[in-house]
């Protein structure tokens, strides 16, 4: 294990990603799609909130920026003309699972219900970014991504608790970025493309 201060690194780090890609997407190069970003900043609030609910203390930290990050980035979205806002049945399901868990936490105060649902919410605003980072890889950096997962990665090993409400979102985090970066960076859905497309051919 790692002392709990390399979290600070990791948020550091993370602002680091969020403020590139920010850049990327005034400047034109990236196409968020909104709905993703806005449910990305939703979601870890309430897990932010479940997880200091549990004591979960520093490491909590890393929740906070995985949520700050993308406020900013749906914020800055409205800048770039070129940005997705398609509302999809999942964009609402996903919309109506983050109010749900926030309302299902106050009623309950189950922090840990907070935090699944706040993954799986996640999880599910994540799904238009991945369909686009496969389809069309050059529209998104990957740059954040990998700062986001480092983050996720130092916060897992400064951990001195490991049960759900610590481990949780950092451990989803670290897999999800994983997969963008991967997605993202060698892009892999025009390789598939380019491979079919060369196989009908031959």
């Amino acid at each position: 294990m790692i002392s709990e201060k390399f979290i600070l690194i990791g948020a550091v780090l993370n602002l680091i990603g969020s403020t590139g890609y920010l850049r990327d997407t005034l400047r034109g190069k990236n196409r968020p799609n909104r709905i993703s970003w806005l449910l990305w900043a939703l979601a870890p609030g309430i897990a932010f909130s479940a997880e200091l609910s549990h004591g979960v203390g520093l490491p909590a930290l890393m929740t906070f920026m995985v949520g700050f990050g993308p406020l900013l980035i749906f914020l800055g979205s409205f800048v770039n003309r070129k940005s997705v806002w398609k509302l999809s049945r999942l964009d609402i399901a996903c919309g109506v699972l983050s109010v749900f868990a926030l309302v299902l936490w106050q009623l309950t105060g189950s922090g840990t219900v907070a935090i699944l649902l706040s993954v799986i919410a996640d999880g599910l605003a994540a799904v238009p970014t991945l369909i686009k980072a496969y389809r069309d890889p050059d529209s998104e950096s990957w740059n954040v991504f990998l700062f986001g997962g480092t983050s996720a990665l130092i916060t897992l090993l400064a951990l001195n608790t490991w049960d759900f409400a610590h481990v949780a979102f950092p451990l989803y985090i670290f897999a999800i970025c994983a997969v963008l970066v991967v997605l993202i960076r060698f892009r892999i859905g025009v390789r598939n493309q380019q491979l079919t497309t060369q196989e009908i051919t031959d």
